[in-house]
């Protein structure tokens, strides 16, 4: 094998390693999956400046934003129509970056896999046939199960947030974190939830170094706890992200190997529409930019005809939209 062989190797190497720092800043769930040929991008048109009125004042669009959609990925039994372009994959985490590239600095935005949005139905062909009101989660359902879910899914949570452009995705299978949290020799939490009868070894209290199945089973667990709304999930899920952030910076700091050995073991659960060297971009913007912290959507749950439902607090989203996106008309 020549040199130029060897170097592409290398790069495609730190490529991986630069998106699993993403994931670990962001989600802590994801990693990376080798770019595949054929994936497109969404257009990257520039989005129009927009002018809205919030509390008797005008707005207009920011320059410089730019948005990543993060999606974890879980099987769904549910039924499928004859006339659509189903898989079996909802949504079941949802994270939306939003990078200010001229104030140099990002937040994340958790939206609840239970929140009623308008979702487009496709159709055998991967085009629009219909639009339904329903969970965000099974917006992945429709489509090949990759990109055209992933860009059905974008596009729900653009309506979500009053149009606003989602730019890039990254989706994974959940699966991937019993993989990501035994590479790292596990993550170290207090139990949050009583799991009696459905794991004993998850005291509600007590300190676990959660290994393996049990992992999944803490950031994915609702049925059958005493709060089964996705809310008591989502507080789960981002109290592990921050533990097994710290897991993974120890093993770094440990060995210079790591890394890359753990971006490889992850390589085939995730699917995006970046290249290496665009995923390379992202991660150096997470290690450079100043954080702002994970972001809730208000809004209330309540147990719908077939699945729990969340409706946003439709004020709460145009106040969260004004502040991400919008400044100021001058």
């Amino acid at each position: 094998m020549g040199r130029a062989s060897r170097d592409t190797g290398k790069y495609l190497k730190y490529g991986i390693i630069a998106l699993s720092v993403v994931f670990l800043i962001s989600a802590g769930l994801l990693l990376l999956e080798i770019w595949e040929k054929g994936q497109g991008n969404f257009p990257q048109t520039e989005q129009e400046e927009s002018t809205v009125e919030y509390e008797g004042q005008k707005y207009v669009l920011k320059d410089g934003i730019e948005t990543l959609l993060v999606l974890g990925l879980d099987k769904y039994d549910g039924a499928v129509t004859s006339d659509s372009y189903n898989n079996d994959q909802q949504a079941d985490f949802l994270m939306l970056f939003v990078f200010d590239n001229i104030e140099k600095k990002y937040t994340a935005i958790q939206i609840n896999r239970d929140t009623v949005a308008e979702v487009n139905v496709l159709g055998v062909a991967g085009n629009k046939i219909d639009t339904v009101s329903q969970q965000i989660a099974l917006a992945h359902t429709y489509g090949n199960g990759k990109d055209l879910s992933c860009r059905n899914t974008a596009d729900a949570v653009s309506a979500l947030l009053r149009g606003v452009k989602v730019n890039h995705y990254v989706s994974m299978k959940m699966d991937s974190v019993i993989v990501l949290n035994d590479l790292v020799g596990g993550v170290t939490v207090t139990v949050l939830d009583d799991f009696t009868g459905i794991d004993d070894t998850l005291v509600q209290g007590e300190t676990v170094t959660l290994m393996g199945e049990q992992a999944l089973r803490y950031v994915r667990t609702r049925q059958g706890l005493e709060d089964s709304s996705n809310a008591s999930r989502m507080e789960r899920q981002q109290q592990y992200v921050k533990a097994l952030r710290e897991s993974f910076k120890t093993c770094v700091e440990e060995d210079d190997e790591f890394v890359v050995e753990a971006s490889l073991e992850m390589a085939d659960y995730l699917i995006t529409d970046r290249s290496v060297t665009q995923l390379q971009e992202i991660s150096r913007k997470m290690d450079e930019y100043k954080f702002g912290g994970i972001l809730d959507i208000e809004g209330t749950n309540k147990v719908g005809e077939d699945f729990m439902e969340f409706s946003v607090d439709e004020k709460a989203v145009e106040k969260l939209v004004i502040e991400q996106f919008y400044e100021l008309k001058k």
